[in-house]
């Protein structure tokens, strides 16, 4: 069955304009339909730069009744209207004022993309916010619906209004897919985010397999782990109880000569993460015990169950991991503004942005500020962010 895909880039005209959100059509029109779809053959409909919002409702509703996948690639700005103070993608003739009237309503996508059968539509965002849209957002999720996978990033106003910002973010997927290779969107989801860069760690990131999506507290993790070798297979029937493959013990043995990083990539695409941090756990204690524990191959394999952690949905767990990481570094003589110890702190900060527990943020925020007075990073403003949220969070009891 033919997929569907809708590229939709818009922002206002004039000095309310925060994004070149245009410049990334070429890029992905360039890429072939199918690749954009992950189908076998795809009907694609460009959306450049838009004047009413009727108009971009008519395309989304055309594009929804469609069977098949459908993908969606979104690039522009978001703003609230005055009177309800609701997310708007802000359209070519979209002002401050006329948001209300002259801007497409979030909740128009959601509500066009809501009985669409789960698992047959995929959002691919690259949004920019005003100051005021980015503060709602921080204490807001962005809400496509529960059937709608979302991936993408909203990124904060630019530090100056002279210069309109770059969907960088878009155009990596755009590049990445120009191989005329679509991997599943969660590695292209990295493999854009790696390409962005810890620049872009101020950004909210999406990455949701249901359509309720945004990473508030201010910090994007480095891309996460992201295990070399062949694309992993579901398990057989008839896998061992505690869901290790016969071949991926058979790995595990290769001492010296097998990759477990394979083993432990198709222990993940498959949900079995305890799985997947027992075997690093493994290796981490074997290069414990042969190089030491503040040794390169101990940390790998501390940075590989960091990212393990986030990718079981324990943020808990990875943001202690990511403290202790850094805190090996620092103590084994590495510099305050190495990177690896910069990124250890910034992924640290991003996953401590997740915990949703109070009890836990306060004891892992109090250890993260230590930690940032040490290792202020190369943004400015990290420490006084922790402290800010650390007296938020005491007002909490």
């Amino acid at each position: 069955m033919p997929g569907t895909v809708l590229l939709l880039a818009a922002s206002p005209a004039g000095k309310g304009c925060l994004v070149d959100a245009a410049s990334v059509l070429p890029v992905l029109a360039a890429v072939a339909p199918a690749v954009l779809s992950g189908t076998d053959t795809a009907n694609v409909v460009e959306l450049a730069d838009p004047l009413e919002p009727q108009a971009v409702l008519t395309r989304l509703r055309a594009a929804a009744a469609a069977p098949g996948p459908l993908t969606v690639f979104v690039t522009g700005q978001l703003q609230l209207d005055r009177r309800q103070r609701l997310p708007h993608l802000a359209l070519a003739r979209t002002t401050p004022s006329t948001v209300r009237y002259t801007g497409l309503p979030w909740h128009w996508v959601r509500e066009e993309l809501r009985l669409r059968a789960a698992g047959s539509t995929t959002l691919v965002l690259d949004l920019h916010a005003d100051a005021e849209t980015w503060e709602w957002l921080r204490s807001r999720p962005l809400d496509c619906g529960r059937n709608v996978a979302v991936y993408g990033r909203v990124a904060p106003p630019p530090p100056s209004r002279r210069a309109l910002a770059v969907p960088a973010y878009m155009k990596a997927v755009a590049t990445i897919l120009r191989s005329g290779w679509r991997p599943p969107v969660s590695q292209l989801h990295e493999q854009a985010l790696a390409r962005v860069g810890v620049g872009g760690y101020a950004d909210l990131v999406l990455a949701s397999g249901g359509g309720v999506a945004g990473v508030p507290g201010g910090y994007v993790p480095r891309p996460p782990y992201r295990p070399e070798g062949p694309r992993p297979q579901s398990p057989p029937e008839g896998a061992p109880p505690d869901g290790l493959m016969e071949a991926d013990r058979r790995e595990d043995r290769e001492a010296g000569d097998g990759d477990p990083h394979s083993a432990i990539s198709a222990a993940v695409q498959s949900g079995r993460h305890p799985d997947a941090d027992a075997l690093a756990a493994r290796h981490e204690q074997a290069a414990v015990e042969a190089h030491g524990a503040g040794s390169q191959e101990a940390l790998h394999w501390a940075e590989v169950r960091a990212d393990l952690a986030m990718f079981a949905g324990d943020p808990v767990r990875s943001c202690r991991t990511w403290l202790g990481v850094a805190a090996a570094r620092l103590a084994a003589g590495q510099a305050a503004d190495a990177p690896a110890v910069e990124a250890a702190v910034d992924r640290a900060h991003h996953q401590w942005g997740q915990v949703r527990d109070a009890v836990a943020a306060r004891e892992l925020g109090a250890s993260l500020a230590d930690l940032r007075s040490r290792v202020p990073g190369r943004r400015e403003g990290a420490l006084d962010h922790v402290r800010r949220q650390l007296r938020q969070l005491q007002t909490q009891g």
